[in-house]
């Protein structure tokens, strides 16, 4: 929702700058935990629960996490209860994760695999992608057993399909035609 990226974005942009003076891969995977906690359907109730209040709100997410949190992450994560933003952290981690890649030079690539890769797999194919993308990529990987073979990729708003699937249906295209 462009709504709540509009809300999201000083948040994550205020956090990059607070990462960005610190250790930055602590602060991405802080962050990326946060989104992930945030997201939790329990934590969504909690956080849209009237009866309970910003500070037992802030302690209880706090606590949730696993990672060592910072005094600034617990200000942050007590500024977003004050103001009733908790539920905006999937999409702050989200904007979060967008302007390290951004600062990096970077971009996350989701894979979408028919079958499992193996590490070695990834780590190939993934430095083919980055000579073509030209950036360095961070890939997730998926499987789909409906793309029948290859590999369907996602960087941004780029899509490299090489899917069995995608080719049956570029033939069944052509020869309706």
């Amino acid at each position: 929702m462009a709504e709540l990226a509009t809300i999201a974005r000083p948040y994550a942009e205020a956090l990059f700058r607070v990462a960005q003076s610190g250790n930055l891969s602590a602060w991405s995977e802080l962050v990326t935990e946060m989104g992930q906690v945030g997201a939790h359907p329990d934590v969504q109730a909690l956080a849209h629960n009237p009866k309970v209040s910003a500070d037992q709100k802030a302690e209880i997410f706090l606590s949730a996490l696993k990672s060592p949190v910072t005094a600034e992450a617990k200000n942050f994560i007590n500024t977003l209860a004050d103001y009733d933003r908790l539920t905006l952290l999937p999409e702050i981690a989200f904007q979060f994760q967008s302007l390290k890649n951004a600062f990096e030079g970077a971009a996350d690539a989701e894979v979408t695999s028919a079958f499992e890769m193996t590490a070695v797999q990834l780590s190939e194919l993934a430095a083919v992608l980055e000579k073509k993308f030209g950036r360095k990529l961070h890939p997730t990987v998926k499987v789909d057993s409906a793309l029948i073979g290859g590999v369907r990729i996602v960087v941004g708003d780029q899509v490299l399909d090489t899917s069995v699937r995608a080719k049956l249906q570029k033939m069944h295209i052509a020869l309706t035609a």
